[in-house]
C-alpha cells in the first residue's frame, strides 16, 4: 500500500456529445489501475436527475437499483464500482440533484440559513461539494467523482459548477478533470470525426473547466492525426489524448486497455503521487478464462418482466458471468419474458437449457410466467436459481403444486387468497413513503451446514443485501417442510425464511436476498458459482427438448 502524502486526491470525470458513453465502467477500470498500484480508492456518482434516489423509478427508465451494504438504493454505475475495484460503496457513493435540492431546502425550512436568499450559487453548489468532501478522510488516497448525464444538459449545470470551484478550492496539485467523449465513425463518409468531441470540450470551457485528460469512445482506432487535432483544439496534451476503443469479448479488458495507454501513470503525476508498481497478473489471467473458457459454455435462462432493457438485470448477468469464470466455462444466457412464458409455455422457451434463473421485480405482471418456469425446472429436475420475487414464486409454485393448496398466492398479487404463503413484512404495513422504505441492506443470515447453499459457502453466518417488503408466511413452514421443502437459511432473531431448497432436486436454491450484488469477476458469489457449477454437470441431459428457437448471448 502507497504511503499517504498529502490530503485526499480529487478526479472527476464527465461525459460529452451523448449518453450512456460508459463513465461508470471507466471509472470503475480507472480505480482498478489506481488500487493496484497501491493506493486507497473510493468512487462516487452524481446523478442530475431530481428524484431523491433511483428506488421508486422503472427498470425501464433506469435499468436495475443497485444496493449497498448500508441500504441506499443507488445508481447502477455503483455496480460497475464494487465488481471492478471490490471496494464496498455507501451512501455517501450516490446523490442525485433530487437528494442535493432536498436538503437544502429541508435546511431552509428549519431557519438553517438565517433569512438568506437561498440561490443554485453559492447554497446547491455548497452542499454538493459537501457531498464530494464526504468520500475525504485519512483512508482515502484518491476519490473518483462521476457527473452523470452528458455536459451542455441544464440540470448538469450546478454539479459542473460545483466541481469547477471544488478544484479551485483543494488546488491543481489536488484535482484533475477527466473528459469521456464520443468520436464517431460516419460510414458514408468512411472517416471519424473529432468536431463533436471539441464542441463538448468547448462548452466545458465556457464553465471554467478544461480537461485534463481527454478519453475517447470510438468504434474504430484513431490515427495519430486524429488524436493531434484534439489535443490542439481541446487544449489537452496529446500522450493524454487516450483512445477507449470498443472491446472484442467482455468489459473487464477495458482496464487492460486504459492501463496499456499509461493513463493510471498520467494521473497519478499530474496529482504528484508515485508511479508504484502495477499489478494487473490476476486480473488478466481471469479475463483470459472469460475470452477463451477451458470448458466450452453452457446455457442458462433467465426468465424476468424486463427482459427488453438488458440493464434491468446487469447485476445478474455479470454475476452469472463470474460464476461462468470460476468454472471455467462460458454462459451463453438465454433471456425469456415471463410474458411470453405465459402465452407459449416453459417447454417451448426454455427446452436445451442446462440452468433456469427467475430474478426479482415488483407487480403482478408476467408472475404466472415465473411460476410455470419454476414448475418446469423443478420437475425436470433442471438446475435453479430464484433470486428475491424468484423464491417468492418458487413458494408459490410449491405450495400449489406439492402441497395440494389451490390458488396459493401472495397478498401482493392476491390480497384475498386462501393461503398467502407470501405476505407482506409486519413492520412495512404501517408505511406509506414508497422511496427508500424497504427492507434494505446488509442483514445476517444463519444457514445449515448439510444443505445445498450452506455447502456452497462453507461456513454458517452470511450476511447479504436485501431489497423487498413481503416475505415467506411462517404459517405454512411445517406443512411445506413435510412436503419436501427445506429452509435452509434463516435470518436469527428474526425468523425470517431467507433461502428455500429442494431436497430431491440436483440443485433448486432460492433466496429472498439479492447475492448478484457481492459477485466480482475475481470472487464469484458463492451461490452463483454453485449454480453455473450444477448447470455444468447436468449439460446434455436436456437435449431432447431443445427449441428451435435460437439463443441470445449476453456478452459482458
Amino acid at each position: 500500500m502507497a504511503t499517504r502524502n498529502g490530503p485526499t486526491r480529487h478526479v472527476f470525470i464527465t461525459g460529452g456529445v451523448v449518453s450512456s458513453l460508459g463513465k461508470g465502467l471507466t471509472s470503475a477500470a480507472l480505480a482498478l489501475l489506481l488500487r493496484q498500484r497501491g493506493y486507497r480508492v473510493k468512487l462516487q456518482k452524481l446523478d442530475p436527475y431530481l428524484n431523491v434516489d433511483p428506488g421508486t423509478m422503472s427498470p425501464y427508465q433506469h435499468g436495475e437499483v443497485y444496493v449497498t451494504v448500508d441500504g441506499a438504493e443507488t445508481d447502477l454505475d455503483l455496480g460497475h464500482y464494487e465488481r471492478f475495484t471490490g471496494i464496498p460503496c455507501t451512501r455517501n457513493s450516490n446523490f442525485t440533484s433530487g437528494s442535493i435540492y432536498r436538503a437544502v431546502i429541508t435546511r431552509e425550512r428549519e431557519g438553517g440559513y438565517l433569512g438568506k436568499t437561498v440561490q443554485v450559487i453559492p447554497h446547491i453548489t455548497d452542499e454538493i461539494k459537501a457531498a464530494i468532501r464526504s468520500l475525504d478522510g485519512e483512508d482515502v488516497d484518491i476519490a473518483i467523482t462521476e457527473i452523470g448525464g452528458t455536459v451542455g444538459d441544464i440540470e448538469s449545470l450546478p454539479f459542473l459548477e460545483a466541481i469547477r470551484q471544488y478544484r479551485h478550492e483543494i488546488g491543481r496539485r489536488n484535482g484533475l478533470f477527466i473528459h469521456l467523449t464520443l468520436v464517431p465513425y460516419i460510414k458514408a463518409a468512411g472517416e471519424m470525426k473529432t468536431k463533436p468531441s471539441q464542441q463538448s470540450v468547448g462548452i466545458l470551457r465556457t464553465i471554467g473547466i478544461v480537461p485534463d485528460v481527454l478519453i475517447c469512445r470510438c468504434e474504430h482506432s484513431m490515427t495519430a492525426e486524429h488524436k493531434a487535432k484534439l489535443a490542439l483544439f481541446c487544449d489537452v496534451d496529446e500522450n493524454k489524448v487516450i483512445e477507449e476503443k470498443d472491446v472484442e469479448h467482455s468489459i473487464y479488458e477495458v482496464p487492460i486497455e486504459l492501463a496499456r495507454q499509461d493513463v493510471d501513470v498520467y494521473i497519478l503525476e499530474m496529482l504528484g503521487l508515485h508511479v508504484n508498481p502495477l499489478e494487473l497478473s490476476e486480473w488478466k489471467r481471469m479475463v483470459a478464462t472469460l475470452i477463451t473458457p477451458p470448458q466450452g459454455l453452457v446455457e442458462i435462462g433467465v426468465v424476468g418482466k424486463y427482459i427488453s432493457l438488458r440493464d434491468s438485470y446487469k447485476s445478474i448477468y455479470e454475476a452469472l458471468t463470474h460464476g461462468g469464470i470460476a468454472n471455467g466455462v462460458g454462459v451463453r444466457i438465454r433471456m425469456v419474458e415471463s410474458e411470453e412464458v405465459e402465452k407459449a409455455g416453459a417447454a417451448a422457451l426454455l427446452a436445451g437449457v442446462s440452468g433456469i434463473l427467475v430474478p426479482g421485480g415488483f407487480g403482478d405482471r408476467g408472475i404466472e410466467g415465473k411460476i410455470q418456469t419454476i414448475q418446469y425446472a423443478r420437475v425436470n429436475r433442471i438446475p435453479f436459481f430464484g433470486i428475491c420475487l424468484g423464491m417468492q414464486c418458487a413458494t408459490i409454485e410449491f405450495a400449489r403444486n406439492v402441497c395440494g393448496m389451490a390458488g396459493a398466492n401472495s397478498t401482493e398479487f392476491a390480497p384475498a387468497t386462501a393461503y398467502p404463503v407470501i405476505d407482506m413484512m409486519v413492520e412495512q404495513k404501517k408505511v406509506t413513503e414508497k422511496g427508500g422504505t424497504m427492507r434494505l441492506g446488509a442483514y445476517p443470515c444463519a444457514i445449515q451446514s448439510d444443505s445445498v447453499a450452506g455447502k456452497a459457502y462453507g461456513r454458517g453466518e452470511i450476511s447479504e443485501r436485501h431489497r423487498h417488503r413481503y416475505e415467506f408466511n411462517n404459517r405454512f413452514r411445517e406443512k411445506m417442510q413435510r412436503a419436501g421443502m427445506i429452509f435452509s437459511g434463516i435470518c436469527p432473531g428474526r425468523d425470517l425464511v431467507e433461502i428455500v431448497e429442494l431436497a430431491d432436486h440436483p440443485w433448486f436454491v432460492a433466496c429472498q436476498f439479492h447475492p448478484e450484488f457481492q459477485s466480482t469477476p475475481l470472487q464469484s458469489h458463492p451461490l452463483f458459482r454453485g449454480f453455473v457449477g450444477a448447470a455444468l454437470r447436468g449439460q446434455g441431459k436436456n437435449e431432447a427438448r431443445k427449441s428451435r428457437r435460437p439463443a441470445r448471448p449476453v456478452k459482458s
